[in-house]
């Protein structure tokens, strides 16, 4: 009788919780807080290479793509100065590829804490992005330098940046939820995140201009929901003078929303596991 009372009890329990998850997505937001203020601190308390890192990955890769694309290659920067041009495209990237693998790696990373204590685990992957958005403040600060020192200076396309961070966010988050789902069931996946980052960074127009595309491809080409994230970015940075437009960016807004849709659908068909397969 004893059993069943419990047993009874869990039903209940794990019926309001389904009943109530988004309210208590905002009833727990001071765990949120606290795991990503712990993330943060992890990364950057007492350590360089947090600080460092930051600033080294996306400059590193700028001045390889400068290299290879710009001076070796020629490929057109649109009038731009090519650090600029690579650089600007490099930050919304770079923050995309922290939050894609920091979420998608975030549930095994707490495992104890899955295990142990009843809420919504989406706040996990989530809390996890906010790192990538303080690399991505620290990595701004160069692209500023370089701003300053070639004297090029934006126009009124500078405040748009928000809208494009933003989508990168929900680009990462909906791709992390999605794959950190799958990284609890299994394991492996895990080597496979970094294949798909390194794989995005190429066929994304990072180093190179999207005109480069055939125009018959382009549409294709858009639906990696990076491309308008990245070209407006970099629209943005330039004034107005690099290429852009609304098709491309009306493709990514879909298709981050399809991401951002699976995502958190897969996530939660799949939550009620987690705590028994991690």
């Amino acid at each position: 009788m004893k059993n069943n009372s419990r047993d009874f009890e869990f039903t209940i329990e794990a019926g309001r919780a389904e009943r109530h998850y988004w309210m208590d997505l905002w009833r727990y937001r001071e765990l949120f807080y606290i795991l990503a203020w712990r993330d943060i601190a992890v990364r950057y308390k007492q350590t360089i290479i947090g600080v460092a890192w930051a600033v080294l990955r996306p400059l590193l890769t700028m001045m390889i793509f400068v290299v290879v694309f710009g001076k070796i290659a020629k490929l057109p920067s649109e009038g731009v100065p090519y650090s600029i041009f690579v650089f600007a495209a490099m930050l919304p990237w770079t923050f995309f590829a922290t939050a894609f693998s920091d979420a998608s790696n975030s549930l095994i990373g707490n495992s104890n804490l899955i295990s142990k204590v009843y809420f919504p685990r989406l706040i996990i992957p989530a809390a996890s992005v906010i790192v990538a958005g303080v690399d991505f403040l620290i990595s701004f600060v160069i692209l500023i330098a370089l701003m300053l020192w070639y004297q090029y200076l934006p126009g009124w396309q500078i405040v748009t940046l928000p809208l494009f961070l933003l989508l990168a966010f929900f680009a990462a988050l909906g791709a992390g939820l999605y794959v950190a789902a799958l990284n609890v069931k299994y394991r492996d996946f895990r080597f496979v995140i970094p294949f798909i980052v390194q794989l995005g960074l190429y066929i994304s127009p990072v180093g190179f201009s999207t005109t480069i595309v055939p125009e018959k491809f382009q549409l294709l080409y858009y639906l990696n929901p990076m491309v308008g994230v990245i070209d407006g970015f970099r629209w943005a940075i330039s004034g107005g003078r690099t290429a852009f437009n609304m098709t491309e960016l009306m493709m990514s807004i879909v298709m981050i929303t399809f991401l951002c849709i699976l995502g958190i659908y897969h996530f939660r068909k799949t939550e009620k596991t987690f705590a028994d397969v991690i």
